[in-house]
Formats: C-alpha cells, sequence, structure tokens
C-alpha cells in the first residue's frame, strides 16, 4: 500500500490555467508532462521519475507535474501535437534588471510589487464596441489601467506579439484579421490587492481529515486559509470575455512589447496627466488674454481646446455659487454674461493642484495676504473682488465641465488607398496629436455599395466613375473621430479638396502633404453633422458582427 500512495503522489494534475499559475510557484526544479486530453501522459517516463525522487528525496525541490494543453491557456501552442513533450520550471527569488537603468537601479516594468501585463483588444471586440465593457471589468477587479493606446497594429507587430501560435495552420489569416482594424493595446498593473480579483480559498475538509505519520505519532495538519488571486487571463475567462482579449503575462515578452507598443512608457508611467476645466472671465479676456496665454504656456500645461463663449445667468451662477451670499453677486452675473468669457482644456502633469497654485485663491482680499505672486492678484479687476480665472474644484467636476462645455461630436472619416503605409501611420499619428480621439477604425476594400454611403452627395455626378475606380485600387481605412467640433476640425485639417491649392492655402494640411491630385488627395471627411452621423451610422452597422457577444 506504501508503494501505491507514493505512485499516486509522484505526478500532480494540472489541468485548468489557475493550477497551472500556482504550480510556477513551486520552488526548486518542476519537469512538466504536457499532454493531449485524448492521449494522456507518458506513462514510460514514470518509474524514471519515480527513481529519481526516491534517490534524491527532495520533495521540496524536485516536483513531477502533468499538463493537460487542451485547458490551459499558456498552453495552447502545444496542443493538436502527438509526440511527448516535457517542459521544465525553474523557480526563485530573482532580480530583473533593466538594461538601460543605473547599477543597482530597478527596471521600470519589473520590481517586487509591481508586475505588468500587456493586453490587447481585438479588431472584431472593438468593432462591437466591447472595448469599454472589458475595461470596466479589468478596472472592477482591481487591475490597474497604467496606459492605453489605440491604433491598427502593423503585421510586424501581430507575428512578433502572437509568435507563440506562429505554426497553426490558419495564422496568416489571423494576421490580415489583426491587421484590418482598431484594437487597444493596454499596460495593465496588479493594482489594489484587496479588490474581488482576490479570492479566499476555503479549506479542505478531506485535507483536514486526514492524518499524516510522523515516527510513529498521528499528527494532524493544520488548518490554513490562504488567499490567492487570479491572473488576468484566468479572469478574464471567468468574465467569460477572453475571446475578446489577448493577454501577455510573461515578464520577459511583457518587457519588450512594452518597449515596442509605448517606447515612452519609462518616462510617462510617473507622471500624473490630468485634464481641467479652466475659465478666464469676461474683463480679463477681453483686455489681458494673450497674458494669461503666456503664461499658460511657459507653465507647461499644454491647451487642449478652447472656446468663446457667452455664459447664459444659470451657467454664471453655477461657475460663481461659492460668491452667491456676498453683496456683489448680482453684480458678479452681470459681468458674467456682458460678453464672451474664454473656456480651455488643459492638460498638464497634476494639473489640477498646480492650476489651483498658479491662479492663487478665489478672494483677492486673501490672495494678497497669502499668495501675493498668484495670477488672482497679478490680473485683479478693480470693482470684482474675485479671482478672474476659473479652475475646476475636482477630477470628477473636470469631466462633466469638459463634457458641458466642449461636449464631443463625431465624424466619418477616410484615407484613401494610394496613400503608403508609411503616410498612413504619419497621418494617423498627426490625428491624434491635434486632439481627435480614434473611436472606431476599419480597413476594408470599398465596393460600389459602401462607397455610395460615404459619397451619396456626389454618386449621380459623371465624375463618380473616377471615384469609384480610385476606391478599387486597394483597402480604405474608414475611421469615426471623435473630438469637440469634430466635423468643422476635420475639414480644416484635411485642408481644401485641390492639393495644388491646398499647398497654397493650408500647407500644414493632410492633403497639400499627401494629396497627388483631386482624386487622389490622400483623405476625406463628412460636410456636416448630420450627413456625419447618418454616414457613421449606415458603414459601422455594416462592421457590426450580427451576434458581438460571440455566442
Amino acid at each position: 500500500m506504501a508503494s501505491k500512495k507514493r505512485e499516486i503522489q509522484l505526478q500532480t494534475v494540472v489541468n485548468s490555467q489557475s493550477l497551472w499559475d500556482e504550480m510556477l510557484q513551486n520552488k526548486g526544479l518542476t519537469v512538466i508532462d504536457v499532454y493531449q486530453a485524448w492521449c494522456g501522459p507518458c506513462k514510460a517516463m514514470q518509474p524514471l521519475f519515480r527513481k529519481l525522487k526516491n534517490e534524491l528525496n527532495e520533495d521540496e525541490l524536485l516536483h513531477f507535474v502533468v499538463a493537460e494543453a487542451d485547458n490551459i491557456v499558456t498552453l495552447q501552442s502545444f496542443r493538436d501535437k502527438c509526440e511527448p513533450v516535457f517542459l521544465f520550471s525553474v523557480y526563485h527569488e530573482i532580480v530583473f534588471v533593466d538594461s538601460d537603468a543605473e547599477d543597482g537601479e530597478e527596471s521600470p516594468y519589473e520590481s517586487a510589487e509591481q508586475l505588468y501585463s500587456i493586453a490587447i483588444i481585438k479588431p472584431d471586440a472593438v468593432i462591437a464596441r466591447k472595448s469599454l465593457e472589458i475595461k470596466k471589468k479589468i478596472l472592477e477587479a482591481g487591475f490597474v489601467i497604467e496606459i492605453e493606446d489605440k491604433r491598427v497594429l502593423t503585421e510586424q507587430q501581430v507575428r512578433d506579439f502572437y509568435s507563440r501560435i506562429a505554426d497553426q495552420p490558419d495564422f496568416e489569416d489571423f494576421v490580415l484579421f489583426m491587421t484590418n482594424g482598431l484594437s487597444h493595446i493596454l499596460v495593465i498593473s496588479q493594482g489594489n490587492e484587496e479588490q474581488p480579483a482576490w479570492e479566499e480559498t476555503e479549506p479542505n475538509p478531506e485535507t483536514e481529515t486526514k492524518v499524516y505519520e510522523d515516527n510513529h505519532h498521528e499528527v494532524a495538519p493544520p488548518t490554513l486559509r490562504k488567499e490567492k488571486r487570479y491572473s488576468l487571463q484566468e479572469y478574464l475567462e471567468r468574465q467569460h470575455i477572453s475571446q475578446l482579449c489577448d493577454i501577455e503575462e510573461g515578464i520577459a515578452n511583457v518587457n519588450k512589447f512594452i518597449d515596442m507598443f509605448f517606447p515612452d512608457f519609462k518616462s510617462m508611467k510617473n507622471l500624473k496627466l490630468e485634464k481641467i476645466l479652466a475659465l478666464l472671465r469676461p474683463d480679463l479676456f477681453q483686455e489681458k488674454k494673450e497674458n494669461v496665454l503666456g503664461i499658460i504656456h511657459d507653465e507647461g500645461f499644454k491647451i487642449l481646446m478652447q472656446r468663446p463663449i457667452v455664459l447664459s445667468e444659470e451657467e454664471a451662477q453655477t461657475l460663481c455659487k461659492e460668491y452667491e451670499n456676498e453683496d456683489y453677486f448680482e453684480n458678479l452675473i452681470k459681468k458674467m454674461t456682458s460678453g464672451p468669457s474664454l473656456a480651455l482644456v488643459l492638460l498638464r502633469d497634476n494639473c489640477l493642484q498646480h492650476w489651483k497654485e498658479l491662479i492663487g485663491p478665489s478672494s483677492v482680499e486673501k490672495a494678497k495676504t497669502s499668495v501675493p505672486e498668484s495670477l488672482c492678484v497679478q490680473f485683479a479687476v478693480e470693482g470684482l473682488p474675485i479671482n478672474q480665472l476659473y479652475g475646476s474644484d475636482s477630477l470628477e467636476t473636470a469631466e462633466k465641465e469638459i463634457q458641458y462645455f466642449f461636449p464631443p461630436q463625431q465624424t466619418l472619416a477616410l484615407i484613401k488607398p494610394h496613400v503608403t503605409q508609411e503616410q498612413r501611420e504619419e497621418i494617423l499619428k498627426y490625428i491624434k496629436e491635434v486632439g481627435f480621439e480614434i473611436t472606431q477604425m476599419k480597413e476594408m476594400l470599398l465596393n460600389e455599395e459602401a462607397a455610395d454611403k460615404i459619397y451619396s452627395k456626389i454618386k449621380t455626378k459623371d465624375f463618380y466613375k473616377d471615384v469609384l475606380e480610385v476606391l478599387s485600387e486597394g483597402p480604405s481605412l474608414v475611421m469615426i473621430l471623435t473630438k469637440w467640433n469634430a466635423v468643422s476640425d476635420w475639414r480644416r485639417l484635411m485642408g481644401p479638396v485641390d492639393p495644388d491649392e491646398a499647398k497654397l492655402l493650408s500647407p500644414d494640411s493632410i492633403r497639400a502633404q499627401f494629396g497627388t491630385s483631386v482624386l487622389k488627395n490622400a483623405v476625406h471627411g463628412s460636410s456636416n453633422i448630420q450627413e456625419a452621423m447618418e454616414t457613421i451610422d449606415q458603414m459601422f452597422e455594416m462592421l457590426v458582427p450580427e451576434n458581438p457577444e460571440g455566442n
């Protein structure tokens, strides 16, 4: 009976991703027999393993495991193979050092406290509008999205990230699929360990009742309650969304892909970039606008958006609510509604706090006493004892105020087939730099039916057949761009229809830089808001899968 018990304990069975993750924490050497469910593990090696185990007598440093590839995501590259496969896992305390770091400096990506994963939300999930749901679930589980980007992956990026499945027969089709639409790339850290991604493991009653022999004395094992955290991959599987999002959690590969997708991550991860709403009240806007904007620039703020706006009485009362019990409140509201104020969206590291410190208190009298160098004192207006500059009082308020004063708008944009891949990348970079968010993107060959939806205004014109001919030369990139005033801003960024005219009138425009003729003028956009919404509804209804849940 003793030998039978020893045989059972020889190899631990691992048949799920969670058990695989736990197994990797075994200290010492672990020998893993990877098998397919239909054929089972390699029994011929078990006598050798048993001999080694008995001779070395190393229960803590030598482990033998059988792992079923069919049910473990990490082993998917070993599926559908019939030959025996043995893997080895060696675990001990390791300090990872970045090759670019100074001596003794930790890598920016790994430390005992901070580990990262890379997640790619695939194009079909983006088209099906699942990105927000996936990110919400990741955050709810206690993980932190450190940085993210939306982009069409290059062929080389897909081949590098998915090299583990490159030998699969449909890999080339998969590469085409991944380079044919917008993906979301996320760098994710472990975050707060007390969030729901942690689960307390209940004691096993069977284990607790077992009795072990120790020098002929019966000793009951102690009752243990330990916590384990799901890996990001396992958590997404439990949420039934893992098929929409691919995860890389291997330390070496995460380093490589962070460098590939986010080369500035090392410097950016320590920044606390924030957006707030700022306001120059009417008197200051009319008299000292350029002075204030110069200071804003010198202090390192980036102005993402700005617009003059005449406030309604209700809007003025909301922004001046803290003064409503003052004698001058009525006069203040009259001033605030007498002419345009200048609304700004500011971006900076630690923007909220820095803006508060720069403009000073809300009262001129208090500012003169406590912060005499503040903008409140510098730009005080006679007869109004309040700060002539306003800023959001919290990031939550800032988000609401920005949405209110700069309501987002969508437009449809098209990058035409004659634009090279290098030029396309430059155009996409330019689009992001001027503040557009690429909400949706899809590369597609526009047939006549699809082209009619985009060019509905000219499809009856004689030259329309030439337009169709240009569009048939290759795939176009169809996008939804989101931004305040998106329609007119995109048309301004495109420039005049004729590239020669664009070079004279708008030399920095996209058509001036990348257009070659009126037909091959690089880009297209909707003419007005109504056309934009109609075209977006028609085009992206074509792209959303009939069953976006994937069931």
